[in-house]
């Protein structure tokens, strides 16, 4: 028995079975999502306005949206483009998000709260206005845009060229805290604060938040909860690795590729850009070929079994839709750029002989650099020099830990029902 497990704390799971699968808000039949990151300047909002045009000519209804602050993607389209969805093409739309749009949309009335709190500190207005904004909520705001389009009709598929990867892999962490502040932090405080509001009011005009706020608060949370489930679900959500057969450039692809696996997120195939055609004959390039021919080698062995797609030098600078074609012809050929190359959960819980063990795939970590610790009902997972609190599903949280093994590039956690010395208090 194979169970695919989410680490979202609105999975359900039974105590006499398997866990059942993280709901989603709406109908995922149809839906796809993919998101393109890598190191900045390899090229990723080329590759991700390539595909989106691909998909778009191929029937599918198809938004490219810009999570960048510096966006660019406006200007590979060679297309205006707002914080609205814009038409670009048939079947085509584009967004760049705005930030001060994004955060009235989304964070309007817990800001507004922040404000009024840091205005009766004394803070100056505009002050007060710039530090209401809370850390990585201008970044973030533009992911829940995703949310929104899934939750709609109007596309079938969206593809996000994200921020490069430092930025991409702290959003993509937030919604585990999130959920964790959601359900233990948030429901204290406002608790508290209901008692406290009537009692302090005749004494103090110290702005405490109100229900509306708490409310936003949740709401807000919860949205950032369902995007965690979203993109952790691997038939409708992938990744796709940008890079460029360079060394540093592959060294951060393989610490992104393990950072997307430690938080459950499904990678579908790895995007070598820029490779110089064979028929250049120039000197010039002569070290340039063979460098990246040894790369090329060395990225096929790092990311297997995940395929290699290969994009070449353009003759000219990529702009518009006329040079996206090309670059989409050269990537996909004659493939659907939708499609889901490769299957499979990154976690996963399995029944061996009575005993459940909790497999976690971690490529690029070496046993030195790993380490795991259970405190109650969650793991914390050391993996170089990344960490996460993992909370173990319902079938696992009665259960005690017997060991962990690192075979190959999978961790694997062992569980069986605690021995009568661990249950005695």
């Amino acid at each position: 028995m194979v169970v695919r497990c989410s680490t979202s704390h609105r999975a359900q799971y039974s105590a006499d079975g398997p866990p059942a699968e993280p709901r989603l808000c709406y109908d995922s039949a149809e839906m796809r999502v993919i998101l393109f990151t890598g190191k900045g300047g390899v090229g990723k909002t080329t590759v991700a306005a390539a595909t989106a045009l691909r998909a778009a000519e191929m029937g599918h209804r198809t938004i490219v949206v810009s999570t960048d602050a510096a966006h660019s993607l406006a200007d590979s389209l060679d297309f205006p483009l707002g914080p609205e969805p814009t038409p670009v093409g048939p079947n085509l739309w584009g967004q760049e998000t705005d930030v001060e749009h994004n955060l009235q949309k989304h964070w309007g009335t817990v800001q507004g709260w922040l404000r009024a709190l840091l205005q009766w500190r004394g803070l100056d207005e505009l002050v007060a206005d710039e530090i209401a904004i809370l850390p990585g909520m201008d970044e973030l705001s533009s992911l829940l845009w995703i949310n929104q389009h899934c939750s709609g009709d109007e596309f079938d598929v969206i593809v996000v060229d994200c921020a490069p990867t430092g930025e991409t892999l702290k959003l993509l962490s937030f919604p585990d805290v999130a959920g964790w502040w959601v359900e233990k932090m948030l429901p204290i405080h406002r608790r508290v604060v209901s008692v406290l509001r009537p009692v302090v009011r005749p004494f103090t005009d110290l702005p405490l938040p109100s229900d509306e706020v708490y409310a936003a608060g949740e709401d807000l949370f919860r949205q950032l909860e369902e995007l965690h489930v979203l993109l952790a679900t691997p038939d409708v959500s992938s990744v796709r690795l940008v890079l460029n057969a360079e060394k540093m450039v592959i060294k951060e692809a393989q610490r992104t590729f393990t950072y997307l696996n430690l938080y459950g997120y499904a990678t579908d195939a790895v995007i070598c850009n820029r490779l110089i055609p064979p028929e250049v004959e120039d000197r010039y390039f002569h070290i340039w070929k063979a460098t990246q021919k040894q790369y090329i080698h060395f990225i096929q062995e790092c990311f297997s079994p995940l395929p290699i797609f290969s994009v070449p030098l353009m003759e000219q600078e990529v702009v518009g839709l006329k040079m996206l074609e090309q670059v989409a012809a050269a990537l996909y050929e004659d493939r659907d750029p939708t499609q889901l190359f490769v299957r499979g959960p990154v976690q996963e819980v399995v029944n061996e002989d009575g005993r459940y063990v909790l497999t976690i795939a971690l490529p690029f970590v070496t046993k030195e650099e790993l380490s795991v610790a259970r405190t109650g009902d969650e793991l914390l997972v050391h993996a170089g020099n990344f960490k996460r609190n993992i909370v173990l599903p319902r079938l696992l949280q009665g259960l005690s830990a017997q060991g962990a093994k690192f075979e190959g590039d999978k961790l694997r956690i062992t569980f069986a029902e605690p021995s009568q010395e661990e249950r005695a208090p």
